[in-house]
């Protein structure tokens, strides 16, 4: 009967929902969204409509807005999902208004330490949890990556007069919501509007779908909670199912979402990549046809200098694209969308582990018919650390597991059991534990031969995520790559990632005392640790590096770490040359910071 009614509704008629993206913050906060049905032909903005017919037209509109909302709040009730104990600081803060000078800092801010901004972007949810929805279709809920986008930012800036509170720096803290038009809709009504649409009841997921569709003109909330990438000066925070939104490094302000100009009106990868030169690459996952979209912005952000359909046949969850010197690098992974496989009763999103998988290897600025394809093993992986080419052969290097912990378990499993047996490093076994076991993986793709070598750069000693590395080297031959280092029990205990390490790879060099390669008999890859206590867990670490003619792992990490026993947030700066070593500054925060997802320092000549 729901389905039935949302069939007639949706007939002949175009939901439309005024979310400006314009920096005029007063009149982004008084858009409001609205349902209007309209004949094939007409328009409400023809300049022959007589006033009185746009007055009926408008009130219609509005109308028809309450009508449908009385229906959602009739049919469906929202409810949070329960935390954990063990999941304490994954649960939300609240936004600590003006930025607060931190003093507490043990250690120093190195002299030649960059002026800049270290930021890191996460889910926060805004109404205290992840969100639930039930009728009589079932239940509908969000997944563990969704919530409202939150940064997170340390600021770093010499005092004039050599004061300040860390040896001649000051250093302060301050967080906000990424205020997007959808966020700005949900807090001004003061409860959940969109339905969730990732993971449930085949049944309440579709008419998920359409009633958000009906109700705001799209299906789902822009969250912009997953990365933050800088382009010529501008900060912008971004989730691949939408939009970025450009924000303001200093007050964290949301100036707006960004179309590069009206050219882009598709989702955006979390990954966009710098090219040698300056070019932002970038593609665009959808759920329909065209699946991938390629995108090519100008070094200063203003031109849209390519775009072009791929030409996939299926939906792909493409969180990450390379580039090397000539070259951009795409992923063809079988993790789907099938809105066919939803309505026959399956998930929307799913690892299909029996399917294809490509590595698709595009000169800069071809097309769709000069992406030369290599057929791979099929893999999941979310984050590319770098690519580059030697000779014929193109190198990429990511973090590869055997299954996705996106979106989430099958319906009606134990999620809690579904996600622990996941982290669990004492099995790789496809069918059971360490589905989410992920280590550096390396494919030669030749140029040339059209030939595929892959191999493991590290063994079971450890599983890894969230790499990053020197970004003067993105699309470049590089020695070092870094990720955060998962803490397998402690994942297994809450059900969610928790990273109580970092690890330092030296991607060349052979070190008989540390971890060995895979696929190749007495050769080892130098490997170095650093571990926090039991209770304590890094967040959003990123690389620092030094500004000149420096070696690659001259620079800094820096990451956010939390400590469970005693609830409190620091920023830990490790010098990269020295990664064993002491830490060279301990900097606490005035509150909490619950874990994340990406983190960067830009530096303040970004901005100039």
């Amino acid at each position: 009967m729901l389905l039935s009614l949302l069939s007639i509704m949706s007939s002949g008629s175009t939901a439309t929902c005024q979310l400006y993206s314009s920096p005029n913050l007063a009149r982004r906060r008084a858009s409001s969204c609205s349902f209007i049905k309209l004949s094939p032909k007409a328009s409400i903005h023809a300049p022959h409509r007589a006033p009185e017919i746009l007055d009926i037209a408008g009130e219609l509109r509005k109308v028809s807005g309450r009508i449908l909302d009385a229906f959602v709040d009739l049919t469906f009730k929202f409810s949070n999902q329960p935390w954990l104990p063990t999941q304490s600081n994954f649960m939300p803060v609240d936004e600590i208004g003006d930025a607060v000078i931190l003093d507490d800092i043990e250690g120093e801010i190195p002299d030649d330490f960059p002026e800049g901004v270290y930021i890191r972007n996460g889910s926060n949810p805004l109404f205290g949890g992840l969100q639930s929805a039930s009728s009589v279709l079932g239940l509908s809920s969000e997944t563990w990556v969704e919530g409202e986008g939150m940064l997170h930012a340390v600021s770093f800036s010499r005092a004039t007069n050599g004061g300040g509170s860390g040896g001649g720096w000051i250093v302060s803290y301050k967080n906000r919501f990424v205020e997007s038009d959808t966020f700005l809709l949900e807090r001004r009504r003061n409860r959940p509007s969109f339905l969730p649409v990732v993971e449930g009841n085949p049944a309440s997921v579709i008419a998920s779908y359409l009633l958000n569709q009906l109700r705001y003109g799209k299906i789902t909330k822009d969250m912009s909670s997953t990365n933050i990438f800088e382009l010529s000066g501008r900060l912008f925070a971004v989730t691949e199912s939408h939009l970025p939104q450009e924000m303001d490094l200093l007050t964290l302000e949301t100036i707006g979402s960004w179309d590069v100009n009206g050219l882009w009106d598709r989702p955006f990868s979390a990954h966009p990549k710098k090219a040698p030169g300056g070019e932002l690459v970038f593609v665009g996952a959808d759920w329909k046809e065209p699946f991938l979209v390629l995108g090519i912005v100008s070094a200063d952000g203003k031109e849209l200098k390519h775009k072009v359909d791929l030409k996939l046949k299926r939906g792909i969850v493409c969180h990450d694209i390379g580039i090397s010197e000539r070259y951009n690098i795409i992923l063809d992974m079988p993790l789907t969308f099938d809105f066919h496989r939803l309505i026959k009763g399956g998930p929307f999103i799913k690892y299909e582990k029996q399917s294809y998988a490509r590595i698709g290897v595009m000169p800069r600025y071809g097309d769709s018919d000069s992406v030369k394809w290599f057929d791979v093993e099929p893999y999941c992986m979310f984050h590319i650390v770098n690519c580059y080419e030697i000779g014929d052969e193109v190198i990429v290097r990511g973090w590869r597991s055997i299954g996705s912990m996106i979106p989430g378990p099958d319906l009606g499993r134990n999620k809690s059991q579904w996600f622990s047996r996941g982290f669990n490093r004492k099995s790789t076994d496809e069918y059971s534990d360490g589905l989410f076991f992920s280590r550096l993986h390396e494919w030669r793709l030749n140029m040339n031969t059209a030939s595929v070598t892959e191999r493991y750069l590290m063994g079971t000693g450890f599983s890894s995520e969230f790499p990053f590395a020197n970004d003067l080297f993105g699309g470049l031959y590089n020695k070092y790559a870094y990720a955060q280092v998962v803490n397998s029990e402690a994942s297994s205990d809450a059900g969610l990632p928790k990273f109580g390490g970092l690890a330092k790879f030296y991607l060349d060099e052979k070190d008989a005392t540390a971890f060995k390669l895979e696929n190749l008999d007495s050769e080892y890859m130098k490997v170095e640790r650093r571990k926090l206590g039991a209770s304590e867990f890094y967040s959003g670490a990123a690389f620092v590096s030094k500004r000149g003619d420096f070696e690659e792992d001259d620079g800094w990490i820096i990451s956010y770490v939390h400590n469970e026993q005693t609830n409190t947030s620091q920023v830990h700066i490790i010098d990269a040359k020295n990664f064993e070593g002491g830490l060279v500054a301990k900097i606490t925060l005035p509150r909490r910071v619950p874990y994340g997802f990406h983190g960067a320092f830009i530096p303040v000549t970004n901005r100039l």
